[in-house]
């Protein structure tokens, strides 16, 4: 059986489950390329204060962005489910319903976003050159913003709808064309800040309309856009799935400032830059337990409707021992890598790659457990219950993470800095086991 023949209600064993979730991995991996291709020619072409405004504005991009979120893990959870009570036309209506608003939502904070974005990062603190770099930054991204959105609900739905393969195609050529675009405009034309924004945007729209388009006609998935009808409580019961992929975007965003404010307390600008490349870095590594997770959620979804026990618990005692593998194989990479990526980002500087190398070496240690954590919390939310997911992803950042890298730096200065990721997922691990063994009976896994 080919790759694009298998079904969600298949049989797994590890090469077919490998084979499914794959092409979402990649997918998200290329995804995370985005930032990481504009910090690369940004800080070797354009330099410190244009890379640091890039960095400082992000979260607060990704904040908005993070509505996508919600609908394509929660919404897709719920398609997926439908699919496997066997009602496709209820599932193609509600597919329809969440690609509809994240569109209509996107549309309207995207215009608040190029409206107030001044003033939100001046009230975040940048000023000068660093505030000017923001802006035009900030700006030219809002006009995608929609289309971000929906290329992060179709990274979940291509799944769902059996075409995992095609979502990687239009992520793969989205990804390209963000890189090309970035060489071209900051290298080639040295439109600076505004040549990143403008080759992302690009991007992202390649990421967002292409699938409109797929789906919009007549296909071979089990998927297809058509008309819908406001279902308030379909919608709810997507933003409640989908709010642990919120929380955790929001998060993210919230406990990157603080790791800036902390940096630039106890190590200055170097500190800010160095946690800047640890972040390229922590996306790519990040992206593959979240692309594995979100790859097989719809699988757990599937077999949770159809209550075929005995699958669902076959996937999950293969996905952990799967994930146990990757989060080894990363770890071990990180700290291999520590030196070449350090170069890559800052070798301009001796002083900031050394600090660069030694922040490296200590946050290696969080991938040893952060693929846990990850897939538990995606685990919930494919089961339909993003109370447990949400309240997981909100532990483990808002209130680990934050509360390790207030306190960790009081006594062991900037090491602790370092160190906080490490006691937060040390932290979200305990709690992630409590809740999976607690309900273990409830959901036959």
């Amino acid at each position: 059986m080919g790759k694009a023949q298998i079904k969600l209600s298949d049989h797994f064993d590890y090469k077919r489950l490998l084979q499914f979730a794959l092409p979402t991995v990649a997918m998200t991996i290329f995804t995370s390329i985005y930032g990481v291709v504009d910090g690369f020619f940004v800080s070797n072409f354009v330099g410190k204060t244009a890379f640091a405004a890039i960095n400082f504005i992000m979260p607060v991009i990704m904040i908005i962005g993070a509505v996508g979120g919600i609908f394509g893990a929660g919404g897709s959870a719920l398609v997926a489910k439908t699919l496997g009570e066997g009602d496709r036309e209820a599932a193609n209506r509600l597919f329809s319903l969440f690609v509809y608003v994240p569109a209509v939502c996107g549309s309207v904070l995207a215009l608040a976003g190029f409206v107030f974005i001044p003033q939100i990062a001046q009230l975040l603190g940048a000023q000068g050159a660093l505030l000017d770099n923001c802006i035009l930054y900030a700006r030219i991204s809002m006009v995608s913003v929609p289309a971000y959105m929906l290329q992060y609900a179709f990274q979940n739905f291509f799944v769902t709808a059996e075409k995992p393969h095609l979502g990687f195609a239009v992520t793969v050529g989205a990804g390209v064309a963000n890189i090309v675009l970035d060489a071209l405009f900051i290298a080639g034309f040295h439109w600076g800040v505004a040549g990143a924004a403008a080759a992302t945007a690009a991007s992202e729209f390649v990421g967002g309309i292409v699938p409109c388009v797929y789906f919009g006609r007549k296909n071979a998935s089990l998927l297809k856009l058509g008309r819908a009808r406001i279902e308030f409580d379909a919608l709810l019961k997507a933003a409640t799935n989908g709010s642990s992929e919120f929380v955790t975007n929001i998060a993210i965003s919230v406990v990157s400032v603080l790791y800036n404010m902390q940096l630039l307390r106890y190590a200055g600008e170097n500190g800010v830059a160095a946690y800047g490349v640890l972040m390229y870095v922590n996306f790519i590594f990040h992206s593959m337990l979240f692309g594995y997770s979100m790859g097989t959620a719809p699988l757990f979804a599937y077999h949770y409707g159809a209550q075929t026990h005995d699958e669902l618990h076959n996937l999950f005692v293969r996905s952990l021992k799967i994930i146990g593998i990757l989060s080894v194989v990363l770890f071990a990479a990180a700290e291999l890598l520590a030196r070449p990526m350090s170069l890559l980002f800052v070798g301009y500087d001796a002083e900031l790659m050394a600090l660069t190398i030694s922040a490296f070496r200590i946050y290696s240690f969080s991938f040893l457990l952060v693929g846990f954590n990850i897939f538990s919390s995606a685990f919930f939310t494919a089961l339909n219950n993003g109370l447990i997911s949400a309240f997981v992803s909100f532990m483990r950042t808002l209130v680990f993470e934050t509360g390790a890298v207030l306190l960790l730096p009081l006594f062991l200065g900037v090491r602790g800095i370092w160190n906080a990721i490490i006691v937060a997922e040390c932290a979200a691990f305990i709690l992630a086991v409590v809740f999976v063994v607690a309900n273990r009976k409830k959901y036959h896994y």
